[in-house]
């Protein structure tokens, strides 16, 4: 997340364009805005290692917002922009940020968070409009102040002691409290490119000045780590303030998109679009069709590949960076449903005695860490993602190896359901109802049950028009057990208007199954 070298190599070069305005950032300009923050950033006192925090929507500042701290030295937190102020608090007092980077939709639950937050002695309001004289005023012991008016005060020139910074990003905390995710920082130059960073710049196939179209919420690591990458090449970047299926089309076609990184949620709605829509528009320019995050349902990538052409490949890794896998099309084609080979780290699948499982046995996924890492004040939690003797870590995803190497997901290891001593694991089905025609959404998770211990319910979102009700429990049931063993199929169906899936992608399954828990305290029977 560097533009100085752009900016003296091609300063009139578009940096990023906002999708919905068609606003437009050359290198030049967001050099100079990212200098501007570093320097106010030093002059609130943060030194090397410090830390500070961004709480806004995708938006025309995001980056400059980003690029300060990476040319400063400082560990930058961007938090998801749909937290409540208590979560909010948490991550900022956690983070031990000193500065909170704001918007005027955000700030009132920025308000109600720095309350509880006696760190965080300036918030910055990107898009405050307020004159010089009247101000924000200021709460807790934070002053609150316009972003613009704040940074017009300092030079456009790189501060005197620059050094290579990075996001400490926080985990989505489906299984507790979010953790930051800490990475040691070298001292070296903000032109020093990271390891892990060198890796992902080769597996994304980026070239220089490609085109970049960004479809998700910037807070997440992917995306991050993505518009980061394609500021490092010189690219064009295109960022969606949010993801709409035909506008994304007619985004690449307008824009000669060559690369993108997408999420399986984003290939469904696509594919949903009526075909005169999807024909539409010209997506030949596209190049490298990158998706993660969630495991994609086969019949999902099998018609996007037929769409697009094998442009699509797939990884897998935590924000962690514990190891990586990836796949082009052509193999996920030969292994339908692997997420790849190992590209980067050691992968062992171990059961639960730790001990190696066959090839094709589900296990817990464990990586001899390729990219070292902790949990930002908390090793408790850390040691708990480390094996006994401290050599490997995970993060609790469970999977298998094919005969030929490939990595194939199953679930997570909390999502796990134990009926009648057997386990299964609800991925499989969560994949076929989300392809159903009247599906919008699906979550697929274990419910008590006092003879089973545990029995397999389903929670279903619609597509819109789609009446719920006994009948249509009945249909979806019947087509699960067409396709899969009844032991994996849901007991019972229930309706719900909307998921709670992140604007990421992953499905926030927690509270969905919390609701069927209630306050028990173990999920043994």
């Amino acid at each position: 997340m560097y533009p100085g070298l752009h900016a003296q190599q091609r300063p009139d070069h578009a940096a990023f364009i906002m999708a919905s305005t068609g606003e437009t950032v050359s290198y030049a300009e967001l050099d100079r805005r990212s200098n501007r923050l570093a320097h106010v950033l030093r002059a609130r006192g943060l030194k090397r290692l410090d830390h500070y925090a961004m709480f806004m929507e995708n938006n025309n500042r995001y980056l400059e917002a980003c690029a300060a701290g990476h040319r400063s030295g400082l560990y930058y937190t961007c938090i998801n922009s749909f937290l409540t102020a208590e979560e909010l608090a948490y991550i900022l007092t956690n983070s031990e940020s000193q500065v909170l980077i704001t918007s005027r939709a955000k700030l009132a639950v920025a308000q109600a968070a720095l309350a509880q937050c006696p760190r965080v002695r300036l918030c910055l309001v990107v898009d405050g409009g307020v004159s010089a004289a009247g101000g924000l005023g200021g709460v807790g012991g934070s002053e609150v102040v316009d972003y613009v008016q704040a940074t017009a005060a300092f030079p456009d020139s790189p501060i005197a002691d620059e050094w290579i910074g990075t996001s400490m990003l926080y985990s989505s905390g489906t299984t507790g409290r979010p953790k930051g995710i800490l990475r040691p920082l070298a001292e070296e130059p903000p032109t020093y490119q990271m390891p892990l960073f060198q890796f992902l710049n080769k597996l994304w196939k980026y070239e220089d000045g490609m085109t970049y179209l960004s479809p998700a919420p910037l807070y997440h690591s992917a995306p991050q780590a993505a518009v980061s990458l394609a500021v490092h090449n010189g690219a064009t970047i295109v960022i969606m303030e949010h993801f709409d299926p035909e506008n994304y089309l007619a985004l690449v076609e307008k824009y000669k998109v060559t690369h993108s990184q997408l999420v399986p949620t984003m290939f469904s709605r696509m594919l949903k679009l009526a075909a005169d829509t999807r024909a539409r528009y010209d997506l030949s320019t596209l190049k490298v069709a990158i998706h993660a995050a969630a495991p994609c349902p086969v019949q999902v990538k099998e018609q996007m590949i037929a769409w697009w052409g094998p442009i699509i490949d797939e990884y897998y890794g935590a924000t962690e960076g514990l190891g990586f896998t990836a796949c082009n099309s052509a193999e996920w084609l030969a292994h339908k449903g692997t997420v790849g080979k190992v590209m980067m780290g050691d992968l062992h699948i171990l059961d639960e005695q730790m001990q190696p499982s066959p090839k094709g046995v589900p296990g817990e996924i464990w990586f001899k860490t390729a990219s070292p890492f902790v949990y930002f004040n908390d090793a408790e939690r850390t040691a708990l993602t480390r094996s006994q003797d401290g050599s490997m870590s995970t993060v609790g995803d469970v999977g298998y190896v094919d005969g030929d190497g490939f990595l194939h997901l199953t679930d997570r290891s909390t999502f796990m359901i134990i009926s009648g001593g057997v386990n299964i694991y609800p991925q499989e089905c969560e994949n076929l109802l989300i392809v159903h025609p009247k599906v919008a959404d699906a979550a697929v998770f274990g419910v008590p049950n006092d003879d089973l211990g545990e029995e397999v319910k389903a929670v279903v979102q619609l597509v819109p028009g789609v009446a719920a009700g006994p009948d249509l429990e009945a249909e979806l049931i019947a087509y699960c057990q067409q396709h899969l063993a009844k032991l994996k199929c849901p007991k019972t169906i229930d309706f719900d208007p909307a998921l709670p899936r992140l604007p990421t992608g992953k499905l926030y399954k927690k509270p969905l199954r919390d609701r069927y828990w209630g306050n028990r305290k173990s999920r043994i029977l």
